[in-house]
């Protein structure tokens, strides 16, 4: 290959794998976010604050939860996420529907939690007995 050829291949990036966990956790903070679009349509809807205090607080929280998201992979996302499932349901003050749906979300995102890790240990577990797997 000339230089020429080598400066018009197109390069390609290896993705990270991730992990089970952090797969179903950044789906369940992805769902909250679209969860917290509605939300604030409600709120704004029946005038709870005022609409710059409604349209803020709801941009600031849909981006932690996509943040929370993106970094779901690493400890601080994942603490960010459950401090992110109180937040949800503590809006309940200003929506009281918000107690159950909150509360919703929040089995859903123990159950990530908690099925993520499972996978990721029996993954693992595999992994460490079958060391001529593909994966490896």
């Amino acid at each position: 290959m000339t230089g020429s050829d080598a400066a018009r291949k197109p390069r390609t990036r290896l993705r990270r794998e991730r992990s089970a966990s952090e797969s179903l956790l950044s789906i369940a903070l992805l769902l909250e976010a679209i969860l917290v679009f509605f939300v604030v349509m409600v709120a704004f809807g029946l005038r709870v604050l005022p609409t710059g205090v409604v349209f803020g607080g709801g941009a600031a929280l849909v981006v932690l939860l996509l943040v929370a998201g993106r970094l779901a992979g690493g400890p601080v996302g994942v603490w960010i996420g459950w401090v992110l499932q109180v937040a949800l349901i503590a809006l309940g003050i200003l929506l009281p529907q918000m107690y159950f749906i909150g509360g919703i979300f929040a089995a859903i995102w123990i159950y990530c939690f908690v099925t993520g890790r499972r996978l990721d240990r029996r993954k693992a577990a595999y992994l460490h007995d079958n060391p001529s797997s593909p994966n490896n």
